[in-house]
């Protein structure tokens, strides 16, 4: 964060000082909401939870090293007091990303945003210092959290946005404008909070109409593969890059393939070059991902050759996405845990498929331990049987749901399809999973856990790859 003192934090909040003994003291360390994560010269912003209400940890914060706590409370240390916290922390970012004038890019999509932050990081980087979000901070909190640590270095900063409702993301474009946006794809994640496709389409683009006019330098970056993202060209002021497989794409993969391991190959077709790309992330649902970082990157100068390269080294950078490890008994744990829709669902499953190929040709099978797919309101039923039979189809070797009513419907898809006896069977909790593979794994066998967030089923990845560890019903929380 730029350094900023109390009493310019508190103009450009519209909050009172409290107990402050020098209003010109300054701010220079990072802008946390965990008192945990304090550091001299942050500043604590306390916010009141479910669990804890960080008013309650001022105190503590301000021994840590913070500077001042940003409150809605007199706290009895020092505190700028605001009516709201959230709009107070947005009003800071705002401020000190237009004094920095970085470039700022934004993505949102129904899947795969973590994922191509990550790789749309890891390609500016190259330019030059990257400021991105650590895991998915992509909401009114994190978005400010993640702005707030750009400073006077910083070339560019990657945003990303989430969305529950048609509002959020103009909200979030509003604290922070981008100079590119992206939006990935429309799918049905939170489909039971919107209703349709064509609604998440209205909120998704909410991204582009954000978007300065193209001869103010602004850029939609849109998938040429998606028709209702598509379509969101008509919604913007800014000059449209498409990214896909599509023939019309300014970005495109050819040629694209998997590798026996499950990671995707292709050639990378850009207006100035082509250059093959062979990634190290697994699964083929990271093509689109990777081609709309590379219109990001491309936009900003770099060169097909160098995009090539940076995408084939990039890695994962946030926890429980496609996490592969391998055991040293020959057994690979594919943790993708973090969250789960039908698309990424899908997708993980063709990506255990093709990293069965090599695993069934030395004896080995492939397990799919699967949960619940949160939010998606009437269509659960349906998308939950649909991804139980996907998995027959792709001669998944077992299949074990975890959970309640919506796995055991995984499970009965799986049936239906021809899957029966002990190739897929419902358990109902994720201990009940551990002691299964516990005592069913072998030598070559590839396992991937994958379920939304709610769920914790991070946990049976975690229990498969450390024998010790113990399982708990707690999920933990900051505070």
């Amino acid at each position: 964060m730029i350094a900023l003192s109390l009493a310019e934090i508190a103009a450009i909040v519209g909050g009172q000082s409290y107990d402050i003994p020098d209003a010109d003291r300054l701010v220079t360390g990072p802008v946390v909401t965990d008192s945990r994560r304090v550091g001299p010269g942050s500043l604590f912003t306390a916010f009141a939870g479910e669990r804890a209400d960080g008013h309650d940890f001022a105190e503590r914060a301000v021994a840590d090293g913070a500077v001042a706590v940003l409150a809605t409370r007199p706290v009895g240390v020092p505190a700028i007091v605001v009516d709201d916290v959230t709009a107070a922390l947005g009003a800071l970012a705002r401020h000190v990303v237009e004094r920095l004038g970085t470039t700022t890019v934004a993505l949102t999509g129904s899947a795969g945003k973590t994922s191509t932050k990550d790789l749309i990081a890891q390609l500016l980087e190259r330019k030059g210092p990257t400021v991105y979000p650590e895991g998915n901070l992509n909401n009114e909190i994190g978005l400010p959290l993640t702005a707030l640590r750009a400073d006077e270095s910083t070339e560019h900063l990657v945003l990303e946005m989430g969305a529950r409702y048609i509002g959020d993301i103009r909200y979030l474009t509003g604290l922070v404008p981008p100079r590119i946006g992206l939006v990935l794809n429309v799918g049905t994640a939170h489909l039971g909070e919107f209703g349709s496709r064509e609604r998440i389409a209205e909120a998704k683009g909410e991204m582009v109409e954000s978007l300065p006019s193209g001869e103010e330098g602004g850029v939609a970056v849109l998938n040429a593969d998606d028709p209702l993202v598509r379509a969101m060209a008509e919604r913007t002021r800014a000059r449209v890059v498409l990214f896909g497989e599509h023939s019309s794409a300014d970005i495109r993969a050819a040629n694209v393939r998997l590798t026996r391991q499950g990671r995707p190959a292709f050639t990378l077709h850009t207006p100035t070059g082509c250059s093959d790309v062979t990634m190290r992330l697994y699964g083929e649902h990271h093509v689109s991902n990777a081609l709309a970082a590379a219109a990001v990157a491309h936009e900003l100068g770099l060169s097909a050759d160098e995009i090539a390269l940076a995408l084939s080294e990039a890695g994962t950078l946030s926890r429980w996405r496609m996490e592969v490890t391998e055991r040293p008994d020959g057994v690979t744990i594919v943790n993708d845990a973090y969250n789960a829709n039908p698309e990424s669902m899908r997708a993980a499953l063709r990506a255990l498929a093709a990293m069965g190929q090599g695993a069934q040709s030395r004896g080995g099978r492939t397990w799919a331990v699967l949960g619940l797919m949160a939010e998606l309101g009437d269509e659960a039923l349906a998308e939950h049987d649909a991804v139980g039979r996907l998995a027959v189809r792709l001669n998944v070797s077992k299949l074990v749901a975890v959970g309640g009513r919506e796995a055991s419907w995984l499970q009965l898809g799986a049936y239906n399809e021809g899957s029966w006896g002990e190739e897929s069977v419902h358990v109902s909790d994720a201990q009940a999973a551990v002691d299964l593979l516990r005592s069913e794994l072998r030598p070559g066998d590839v396992v991937l856990v994958k379920a939304s967030r709610s769920v914790g089923l991070e946990r049976v990845a975690q229990a498969l790859l450390d024998p010790s560890a113990v399982l708990s019903d707690g999920q933990g929380a900051g505070r």
